[in-house]
């Protein structure tokens, strides 16, 4: 999902006038039934639709985004009360996309499935939701789940992945004791990176640095958003404070403390005098302090979550690889990682203060095995998570649509 819709949609309210926009897909109606153990809602579609889902905590929300689909009805004639939905909120978002958002009382768990048209209904898209502790039930009398036909004109969407090689030029990064300097490694594993994903059907690549040159931590979150990345790898080979300290390692950002003192030391190290707040990368001052507020908390919270999930896919990959520093993905305030829209990653390859570390750092072949590990994580990692209308998503459609 990529976060940057999110943006899109929350900033849209009655004060921005959105431009005519024709959908394939109209949102008719919406519908609400109640029992004792489950809320049914159902929207009334105009034709048939793809769609994704996802929650949000803190406060507690249901997301789900409809590709393709306008809004012509409202949600103001269902009766909300007690229902566990305290409010519905829609909006645009993309070019021809709508977002709705259900608040919550409490969180819910959520079975999802669209209907085709029979006994005199339309097109329906139908959510049911139980209470967190109890698990969905099927209906018996239900028809199994419907496949929207494939679409020819999927834009079958390349995946772009940035690569940003840490360090560079002016800024070596951590020296070994023979010498061997942090840049150059990060930047072979990097390119090594980036000619195995051009290799792959459905991604694109661009790298933050080819050379050895140096980019400053802001603009290196500044390349990811402007080439709309899906996701943001930065690679490293730092030093620790202790020569014993080995193996690699994966962080996520953290907008409170870090995970541990290692993570603290490591992100204090990167970050250095260039630190970044991430309210600076959105548009935001002349919005309400309020809005703002709610606007960056949801996008980075779901971002971060995003991000923790790809980094234990990469973790995974690269544990058969080399030895793990920690097992989990650890979490701190790296600047170059705070894009409030777009999943990142720092991945510390090894550590070239350790001795065995830095021996095979600057081995090729090991070189090549890491990058090599760190493509089938990320690739893991978006064959459960496809981006809309991106390749990977069609090639999920297809797979559906076969059984």
């Amino acid at each position: 999902m990529h976060r940057r819709q999110l943006l899109n949609l929350l900033l849209a309210s009655p004060l921005f006038v959105l431009p005519f926009t024709v959908h394939a897909t109209q949102i008719r109606n919406a519908r609400l039934w109640r029992s004792d153990d489950k809320l049914r809602l159902v929207f009334d579609l105009s034709g048939p639709v793809q769609y994704k889902t996802f929650s949000l905590t803190a406060p507690e929300r249901l997301i789900i985004d409809l590709s393709g689909a306008g809004l012509s009805g409202d949600f103001s004639q269902l009766a909300l009360q007690n229902s566990g939905i305290t409010s519905i909120r829609s909006g645009h978002f993309g070019r021809n996309d709508t977002r709705i958002v259900l608040d919550l009382a409490a969180p819910m768990q959520l079975n999802s499935f669209v209907l085709p048209p029979q006994d005199g209904q339309g097109h329906r898209l139908v959510l049911d939701l139980t209470r967190a502790t109890q698990a969905p039930r099927q209906i018996a009398a239900e028809p199994a789940p419907w496949v929207a036909p494939v679409d020819k004109a999927h834009p079958k969407r390349d995946i772009i992945v940035v690569v940003d090689p840490g360090h560079g030029g002016k800024d070596p990064g951590a020296i070994g004791s023979k010498g061997q300097r942090e840049k150059d490694v990060v930047l072979s594993i990097a390119q090594q990176l980036a000619k195995r994903l051009k290799r792959e059907k459905g991604f694109d690549v661009k790298l933050v640095r080819n050379d050895d040159f140096f980019v400053p931590l802001r603009k290196r979150v500044d390349i990811a958003r402007r080439h709309k990345a899906d996701m943001f790898i930065s690679v490293h080979a730092d030093a620790a404070p202790r020569l014993t300290a080995s193996g690699a390692s994966v962080y996520a950002l953290s907008e409170g403390g870090a995970t541990s003192a290692t993570a603290r030391f490591m992100a204090q190290r990167e970050n250095g005098a260039d630190l970044l707040g991430a309210t600076t990368l959105l548009n935001l001052k002349d919005k309400d302090p309020m809005l703002a507020g709610v606007i960056l908390d949801m996008s980075m919270n779901a971002t971060i979550a995003s991000s923790l999930q790809l980094g234990s896919s990469v973790l995974g990959s690269l544990q058969s690889i080399t030895s793990l520093h920690q097992k989990r993905v650890e979490q701190a305030g790296f600047a170059v990682l705070k894009s409030p829209d777009v999943p990142s990653i720092l991945v510390e390859t090894g550590f070239i203060s350790n001795a065995q570390d830095a021996q095979r750092l600057v081995n090729a072949r090991h070189q090549q095995a890491v990058a090599d590990g760190l493509f089938e994580g990320l690739k893991n990692y978006f064959q459960k998570n496809p981006p809309i209308n991106s390749y990977m998503a069609w090639m999920q459609e297809q797979k559906n649509a076969r059984v």
